[in-house]
């Protein structure tokens, strides 16, 4: 406990004897550290401390001891400090007289953080070889004492203030994994329903969005179904996609798209939910085939019929009327594809082929499968499809789709025209 003696004049050695040997009556306070201090440091100005004998600086010693309740190493370090500079003072919140020399100077941050700037920051251990490299390898002087620092304190450098002013190191969002979705190739073997999805933009111009195109494909009959949009919103999207989804004859069992938000949502989930579609899958990274069906549809069936030019979003409707009850019925019941055979050599790859022989028409494929009846929805027959497919030749479905993509193209042109 630290105390103060509280006397009108400095003691005498005869009062600190006894007082020490308990005959000798004092008013005792308790005091804070700074009226401890000054009154060591009274004592040992009045008693002339350094003057004294050993055996009286001893008697000294003790007495202080006694009254302030400080430690002999304490005092020690007190009487130390008070011969070299004739006061007292309280450092526990000063900077050490004598600190740690530094290793690394100012110099060396700043050639660390032109390295990290560099590299970008690399990890620890290859920041330091490259600073190894830097002086053993291409002589690079200013690395000598940074081509010997420790990993840890690589990591102390740069969260030092002169490290932080001369680069300021900004982190990108990180993506955020999103659990919707499985990412995995579709396995159909051999069964209809399987479907890709994609999205066919009709570009911008003068500020103005172009409508989007839906594309649906079917992997194992090739059965599709395009449909436009004016915009890729829940509001206009999820109505869109249940309309395709049911105009396809048969069941669909399986969602597969690309990893775009606009269909890797729980607002896609739900509805693929509520349509009872099983499976609902998405492509991998670094495997560009995974959607690869669908992506050569966009090229050789979206773009071959309604061209690259800008559409407005505003003509939607009329692109739709035109994709689903035109253009897909022609697609689906007139236009022959190819459909590849897996052949596997002898040293056992499999590798797919493409023989006339097998091209035929979506429709014609899905009748062509293995108790195809099975696959088609309930309420559905091939009696009322045949009617469908065999109302018109492939001539006749061909002119129809000319003509009335003349019409369309026409009637968005003249109301632009008018627009303007």
């Amino acid at each position: 406990m630290i105390v103060t003696l509280k006397t009108s004049n400095t003691p005498t050695l005869d009062q600190i004897r006894a007082f020490l040997d308990g005959s000798q009556p004092f008013d005792l306070q308790i005091p804070d550290r700074e009226q401890a201090y000054a009154f060591i440091a009274d004592t040992l100005g009045g008693l002339r401390y350094r003057r004294l004998k050993k055996p009286d600086k001893g008697l000294v010693r003790r007495y202080l001891i006694k009254v302030s309740g400080l430690s002999r190493q304490q005092l020690t370090r007190l009487i130390a400090q008070h011969r070299r500079q004739g006061r007292l003072e309280d450092r526990r919140h000063q900077p050490p007289a004598r600190p740690f020399g530094k290793r690394y100077t100012p110099t060396d941050i700043l050639a660390l953080a032109e390295l990290d700037t560099l590299h970008g920051t690399l990890s620890g251990p290859a920041t330091k070889k490259l600073c190894e490299r830097a002086f053993r390898v291409f002589g690079e002087v200013r690395y000598e004492r940074l081509a010997t620092i420790s990993n840890g304190h690589l990591y102390n450098l740069r969260q030092s203030k002169t490290y932080q002013r001369q680069r300021v190191v900004i982190s990108k969002t990180r993506p955020t994994t999103v659990n919707i979705g499985e990412r995995r190739k579709p396995r159909p073997q051999g069964q209809p329903g399987y479907l890709r999805v994609d999205s066919v933009h009709q570009g911008d111009l003068d500020g103005i969005k172009g409508l989007y195109l839906i594309n649906a494909v079917d992997e194992v009959t090739q059965f599709q179904f395009i449909a436009a949009v004016e915009r890729i919103s829940e509001r206009f999207l999820l109505p869109l996609l249940e309309q395709l989804i049911l105009a396809f004859p048969f069941i669909i069992q399986a969602f597969h798209a690309d990893n775009g938000s606009e269909y890797i949502n729980h607002q896609v989930a739900a509805l693929l939910n509520k349509l009872h579609i099983q499976e609902f899958t998405k492509s991998r990274a670094r495997r560009s085939n995974d959607n690869a069906l669908v992506e050569s549809k966009n090229g050789s069936v979206v773009r071959k019929q309604l061209g690259y030019s800008h559409i407005p979003g505003r003509y939607a409707s009329l692109v739709n009327d035109f994709t689903l009850n035109i253009l897909s019925p022609y697609l689906n019941c007139h236009r022959p594809c190819f459909f590849p055979q897996e052949v596997c050599d002898e040293k056992g790859r499999i590798t797919k082929r493409y023989r006339y022989e097998h091209m035929m028409t979506p429709y014609d494929k899905l009748k062509s499968l293995s108790n195809a009846e099975t696959f088609l929805k309930p309420g559905v027959s091939f009696h009322e499809l045949d009617a469908i497919a065999l109302q018109q030749s492939d001539n006749e479905a061909a002119r129809l789709l000319n003509q009335a993509r003349k019409e369309l193209f026409q009637s968005i042109n003249a109301s632009q025209n008018n627009a303007a």
